[in-house]
C-alpha cells in the first residue's frame, strides 16, 4: 500500500461543498484584493490566537520580512535565530539589511536552546526569532525572560504551528509579533501562498498594513516605500472555511502522532512533547542513526517521507560565514531526522502500514 506524506485532494474532498461555495461567493463579489474576506479572516485568526490585530500578507516569508521591517533594523544589527529551519527565516533578516546570528538547538525538542541564545547576545543584538519547529512551541517562557532582561524584541516564526499552545496560551500571542504561513502544506492551509502577522500593538499593526500595501494607509497617499504583499480574497475565503475546524484537524494529527510514538519509541527517537506544551505535528519527525537507510527502505515500500532539513541554513551558500556559535546539535540533527506521513486524513490502515514498514526495517 502506498501512503502519501500529504494528501491535499483528500482534504479538498472533505471540505469541497464549503470551499466551492466560498470561492463562488468571492467570484460573484468582484472584489479580490483586501476585501471583506481578508478583513474577517484577520479578526478571526487574531481572536483565535488571543492577539489584538491580524494583518494578512502574501506569504509566510513576507510575514517574517514585514514583521522585521517594523523594527527598522539597521545594518550591523543582529537577530538571533536557529539554523535548523527553512531558509525563509534567515532570508527575512537579510532582506532588512541586518545580520542573522545562528544559535544551536535543544537536541530533544529541535527548537532553539535558550542557553545558546543567551551566549549569542551581543550589544548589536536587536531581536530573537524563535521557530516553533514542526508544530512544537519554542521555549517561550525562557526566551521571553531573556528578551525582557536584554531589552530585545521577540518575533515568533509560527509558520508550522497554527493551533499549538504553551500552557494554554496559543502561539501567535507569545511574542511582540508572530508570523504565520498558509502555504498548502501547513496545518491551516490555503490553496496558494498566503501569510499573516499577529500583534497586540496598534502601532505595529498600522505599520504592517502600510508596508504590505506600497507604504499606503490612504488611497494615493504613500508615506514610505512599501511592498506589494496582500493576502487575496480567494485564499482568505478558503482559510475561513477551514479555521473553524482547525482544532479537530490538529487533534487528528495528534492521534496519528500518538499511534506512531507508541509503536516506534523502542526503535527510534520519537518527538518530544514537554509538559505544558501542545504539539500540533506539522511534521512527525523521528531521529535515528540509520536515517538514510531507513529513508531508502520506506520509499522503496511506497511510504512518503522527507528530510527536514538535510542542510542547515549556516551551511547553505548564501549564509556561509555569518556569525554563529558552535552548532553541533544542529549539524547532528540534520543527519538523523526523518519525517513520516502526517495529515488529518490518514486512515488507520495507512498509519499501521507506516508503522509496520518502519518496524520491518529494524
Amino acid at each position: 500500500m502506498a501512503v502519501q506524506q500529504l494528501d491535499l485532494p483528500r482534504e479538498y474532498g472533505f471540505f469541497k461543498k464549503e470551499i466551492d461555495d466560498a470561492v463562488a461567493r468571492v467570484l460573484a463579489s468582484g472584489r479580490f484584493i483586501l476585501g471583506e474576506e481578508v478583513s474577517l479572516l484577520e479578526k478571526e485568526v487574531a481572536t483565535y490566537c488571543g492577539a489584538e490585530h491580524g494583518v494578512g500578507v502574501a506569504s509566510g516569508t513576507d510575514a517574517l520580512h514585514l514583521a522585521l521591517r517594523t523594527l527598522d533594523l539597521k545594518p550591523g544589527q543582529e537577530v538571533i535565530l536557529p539554523s535548523f529551519t527553512f531558509i525563509a527565516t534567515a532570508e527575512a533578516v537579510a532582506y532588512c539589511g541586518a545580520t542573522p546570528v545562528f544559535a544551536d538547538i535543544d537536541p530533544h525538542t529541535l527548537n532553539l536552546d535558550p542557553n545558546k541564545v543567551e551566549e549569542a547576545i551581543t550589544p548589536k543584538t536587536r531581536a530573537i526569532l524563535p521557530v516553533h519547529l514542526f508544530g512544537l512551541p519554542a521555549p517561550m517562557r525562557e526566551l521571553t525572560e531573556l528578551a525582557e532582561m536584554k531589552d530585545l524584541v521577540l518575533v515568533e516564526d509560527a509558520a508550522q504551528a497554527f493551533g499549538a499552545s504553551l500552557e494554554d496560551k496559543k502561539v501567535g500571542n507569545l511574542g511582540d509579533l508572530a508570523c504565520f504561513s498558509f502555504f498548502p502544506t501547513k496545518n491551516l492551509n490555503a490553496y496558494g501562498d498566503g501569510g499573516m502577522v499577529l500583534t497586540s500593538s496598534e502601532e505595529l499593526a498600522q505599520r504592517l498594513r502600510s508596508l504590505r500595501n506600497h507604504g499606503s494607509v490612504e488611497r494615493h497617499l504613500h508615506k514610505e516605500v512599501g511592498f506589494n504583499s496582500r493576502l487575496d480574497e480567494l485564499q482568505a475565503a478558503i482559510l475561513r472555511v477551514k479555521l473553524p475546524h482547525i482544532d479537530w484537524l490538529n487533534a487528528q494529527r495528534r492521534a496519528v502522532a500518538q499511534a506512531y510514538s507508541r509503536a516506534l519509541e523502542e526503535v527510534v527517537e520519537v518527538p518530544l512533547e514537554p509538559k505544558g506544551y501542545y504539539h500540533v505535528y506539522h511534521q512527525y519527525t523521528i531521529r535515528t542513526l540509520h536515517r538514510d537507510a531507513l529513508l531508502s527502505h520506506l520509499r522503496e515500500k511506497g511510504i512518503g517521507c522527507q528530510v527536514y532539513y538535510p542542510l542547515p541554513i549556516h551551511m547553505q551558500e548564501p549564509f556561509k560565514g555569518y556569525p554563529r556559535g558552535p552548532l553541533e546539535e544542529t549539524e547532528k540533527a540534520a543527519k538523523e531526522v526523518l519525517s513520516l506521513p502526517i495529515h488529518p486524513f490518514l486512515t488507520p490502515a495507512e498509519v499501521e502500514e507506516v508503522i509496520q514498514t518502519v518496524l520491518s526495517f529494524f
